[in-house]
């Protein structure tokens, strides 16, 4: 009996576990090209593009990432577009997250020594050459380490969404706690597994760091 409801809870978990992994997988494309965008606008010459990106960047920064995902979730049906939950996660969370890396693009970017620009276009590179031979990789290496730690963020954003109908991690832990009431086991299991979730993340993006710096080197 006992061996029969462990696992039915274990599956319960692994479910939510999935829808879990399906936002914050979902998110991270949206993150990284918002983050891309927004940061390149940001240093753009042309003023209206900064407006903008400012302004995205500041709204989402400043407000609460729960309050986004209830406006997306609930008011936004009210203006005639209504959007799948795990739509709404997605598209949330990356925004939000978004604004953030912006900014990490944008000091990535500007930590690239300019006088590297003036020695590569003396050496005959052209604009293009230089952002992709020079500016690029640099850029890239300086902004892994800030990137890794948006990602965990996510990842913990994502139990947000347990409060916009979605049966995720937090969500199944609730619902077996309102069963069980062994809140201190299971919340425990739950944070164990959010750790687990994190030290993967910053072990890829050590990984990954390791690899562009070599890659740079060469």
């Amino acid at each position: 009996m006992w061996a029969g409801k462990l696992s039915s809870l274990a599956l319960q978990l692994l479910s939510g576990a999935a829808v879990t992994a399906e936002i914050f997988l979902g998110a991270v494309p949206v993150l990284l090209l918002l983050a891309v965008l927004a940061g390149a606008a940001r240093l753009s010459p042309w003023r209206p593009f900064r407006w903008l990106a400012l302004g995205y960047i500041a709204f989402f920064r400043g407000t609460s990432a729960l309050v986004q995902l209830f406006w997306l979730f609930y008011a936004l049906p009210l203006l005639g577009v209504t959007l799948p939950a795990i739509a709404v996660a997605i598209l949330g969370l990356g925004a939000c997250m978004g604004a953030y890396g912006a900014e990490v693009v944008r000091g990535a970017v500007l930590a690239v020594p300019t006088a590297q620009r003036e020695a590569a276009l003396s050496l005959g590179l052209s604009q293009w050459q230089w952002r992709r031979v020079v500016l690029l990789p640099q850029a890239s290496l300086l902004a892994l380490p800030p990137f890794g730690n948006l990602l965990v963020e996510l990842l913990k954003l994502t139990s947000l969404t347990s409060l916009i109908t979605l049966h995720d991690l937090t969500f199944q832990a609730q619902s077996i706690n309102a069963v069980l009431f062994r809140t201190g086991p299971i919340l425990g299991i739950i944070l164990a597994i959010y750790a687990f979730g994190s030290s993967l993340i910053d072990a890829g993006m050590d990984r990954l760091e390791n690899r562009l710096g070599a890659w740079r080197l060469r």
